[in-house]
Protein backbone atom coordinates (compact mmCIF):
# COMPACT_ATOMS: atom_id res chain seq x y z
CA UNK A 1 0.00 0.00 0.00
CA UNK A 2 1.06 3.33 -0.69
CA UNK A 3 0.74 6.97 0.53
CA UNK A 4 -2.07 7.83 -2.18
CA UNK A 5 -3.85 4.54 -1.60
CA UNK A 6 -3.45 4.51 2.66
CA UNK A 7 -4.78 8.25 2.02
CA UNK A 8 -8.10 7.53 -0.21
CA UNK A 9 -8.51 4.63 2.36
CA UNK A 10 -8.16 6.54 5.63
CA UNK A 11 -10.59 9.46 4.22
CA UNK A 12 -13.04 7.34 2.90
CA UNK A 13 -13.25 4.92 6.44
CA UNK A 14 -12.30 7.48 8.93
CA UNK A 15 -14.75 10.17 8.87
CA UNK A 16 -12.59 12.33 11.56
CA UNK A 17 -9.49 11.89 9.22
CA UNK A 18 -11.81 14.00 6.55
CA UNK A 19 -12.54 16.36 8.88
CA UNK A 20 -9.11 16.96 9.88
CA UNK A 21 -7.99 17.20 6.46
CA UNK A 22 -4.85 14.47 6.55
CA UNK A 23 -2.46 13.83 3.92
CA UNK A 24 -0.29 10.83 3.92
CA UNK A 25 3.13 11.90 3.31
CA UNK A 26 4.93 8.75 3.86
CA UNK A 27 4.35 5.08 4.02
CA UNK A 28 7.95 2.66 4.37
CA UNK A 29 8.32 -0.69 6.64
CA UNK A 30 10.31 1.70 9.02
CA UNK A 31 7.67 4.97 9.11
CA UNK A 32 4.31 6.40 8.07
CA UNK A 33 4.27 9.85 8.48
CA UNK A 34 0.81 11.77 8.20
CA UNK A 35 0.14 15.61 8.41
CA UNK A 36 -2.59 18.17 9.05
CA UNK A 37 -3.56 21.80 7.94
CA UNK A 38 -3.90 23.79 11.04
CA UNK A 39 -6.83 25.83 10.00
CA UNK A 40 -9.62 22.53 10.75
CA UNK A 41 -7.69 21.37 13.44
CA UNK A 42 -7.16 25.05 15.89
CA UNK A 43 -7.93 25.73 19.01
CA UNK A 44 -9.24 29.14 20.72
CA UNK A 45 -5.64 30.22 21.24
CA UNK A 46 -4.92 29.60 17.76
CA UNK A 47 -2.44 26.41 17.90
CA UNK A 48 -3.29 22.92 17.13
CA UNK A 49 -5.92 21.25 19.50
CA UNK A 50 -4.46 18.97 21.72
CA UNK A 51 -7.03 16.52 20.32
CA UNK A 52 -6.14 16.91 16.42
CA UNK A 53 -2.72 16.04 17.41
CA UNK A 54 -3.60 12.78 19.83
CA UNK A 55 -5.58 11.84 16.89
CA UNK A 56 -3.10 12.22 14.28
CA UNK A 57 -0.21 9.99 16.00
CA UNK A 58 -2.99 7.74 16.56
CA UNK A 59 -3.56 7.63 12.95
CA UNK A 60 0.07 7.42 12.12
CA UNK A 61 0.52 4.29 14.54
CA UNK A 62 -2.49 2.48 13.73
CA UNK A 63 -1.46 2.95 10.00
CA UNK A 64 2.08 1.86 10.23
CA UNK A 65 0.84 -1.28 11.93
CA UNK A 66 -1.98 -1.41 9.23
CA UNK A 67 0.36 -1.41 6.13
CA UNK A 68 3.02 -4.02 7.44
CA UNK A 69 0.61 -6.38 8.22
CA UNK A 70 -0.61 -6.34 4.69
CA UNK A 71 2.48 -5.98 2.99
CA UNK A 72 2.56 -9.69 4.45
CA UNK A 73 -0.44 -10.99 4.07
CA UNK A 74 -1.80 -11.14 7.41
CA UNK A 75 -5.40 -9.86 7.62
CA UNK A 76 -6.30 -8.52 10.99
CA UNK A 77 -8.05 -5.94 12.95
CA UNK A 78 -5.82 -2.99 14.55
CA UNK A 79 -6.64 -1.18 17.46
CA UNK A 80 -5.09 0.98 19.68
CA UNK A 81 -4.85 -0.45 23.23
CA UNK A 82 -3.37 2.04 25.35
CA UNK A 83 -1.60 5.48 24.46
CA UNK A 84 0.30 8.49 25.98
CA UNK A 85 1.03 11.96 24.88
CA UNK A 86 3.60 14.29 26.43
CA UNK A 87 2.97 17.54 24.68
CA UNK A 88 6.21 19.87 24.61
CA UNK A 89 5.35 23.04 22.87
CA UNK A 90 2.42 24.84 20.97
CA UNK A 91 2.18 23.83 17.32
CA UNK A 92 1.36 26.93 15.10
CA UNK A 93 0.93 25.68 11.68
CA UNK A 94 0.32 22.52 9.84
CA UNK A 95 1.74 20.01 11.88
CA UNK A 96 2.92 16.34 10.97
CA UNK A 97 2.71 12.57 12.93
CA UNK A 98 5.47 10.37 12.05
CA UNK A 99 5.23 6.56 13.74
CA UNK A 100 7.45 3.85 14.06
CA UNK A 101 8.19 1.03 15.66
CA UNK A 102 8.61 1.92 19.09
CA UNK A 103 12.83 1.08 20.43
CA UNK A 104 12.78 -3.02 21.38
CA UNK A 105 9.52 -3.75 19.51
CA UNK A 106 10.13 -6.67 18.07
CA UNK A 107 8.05 -7.27 14.93
CA UNK A 108 8.95 -10.72 14.50
CA UNK A 109 7.54 -11.67 17.76
CA UNK A 110 4.47 -9.51 17.35
CA UNK A 111 3.53 -11.49 13.68
CA UNK A 112 4.48 -14.73 15.40
CA UNK A 113 2.62 -14.09 18.35
CA UNK A 114 -0.20 -13.11 16.08
CA UNK A 115 -0.20 -16.02 13.68
CA UNK A 116 0.06 -18.17 16.86
CA UNK A 117 -2.80 -17.10 19.66
CA UNK A 118 -4.74 -15.04 17.11
CA UNK A 119 -4.00 -11.56 18.97
CA UNK A 120 -0.79 -9.39 19.63
CA UNK A 121 0.53 -5.62 20.75
CA UNK A 122 3.36 -4.05 19.74
CA UNK A 123 4.97 -0.37 21.12
CA UNK A 124 4.68 1.86 18.69
CA UNK A 125 6.17 6.06 19.51
CA UNK A 126 5.23 8.89 17.30
CA UNK A 127 6.61 12.54 16.90
CA UNK A 128 4.88 15.79 15.84
CA UNK A 129 6.20 18.30 14.71
CA UNK A 130 5.14 21.72 13.29
CA UNK A 131 7.31 24.43 11.73
CA UNK A 132 10.68 22.40 12.35
CA UNK A 133 9.65 21.94 16.11
CA UNK A 134 8.53 18.95 18.06
CA UNK A 135 5.33 19.68 19.72
CA UNK A 136 4.48 16.33 20.94
CA UNK A 137 5.61 13.00 21.33
CA UNK A 138 3.11 9.69 21.66
CA UNK A 139 4.11 6.18 22.75
CA UNK A 140 1.32 3.62 22.33
CA UNK A 141 0.41 0.19 22.32
CA UNK A 142 -1.66 -0.98 19.40
CA UNK A 143 -3.22 -4.50 19.63
CA UNK A 144 -4.48 -7.07 16.11
CA UNK A 145 -6.75 -9.31 16.81
CA UNK A 146 -6.88 -11.80 13.77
Amino acid sequence: MNASELQAYLLESIPLARAMQIEVVEVSDAAVTVRAPIEPNINQHNTVFGGSAAALSFLAGWSLVHVRLLQEGIRSHVVLRSSRIDYEAPMTGSFSARAQLAEGADWAHFTSTLARRGRARIAIAAILESEGRVGARMSGEFAALG
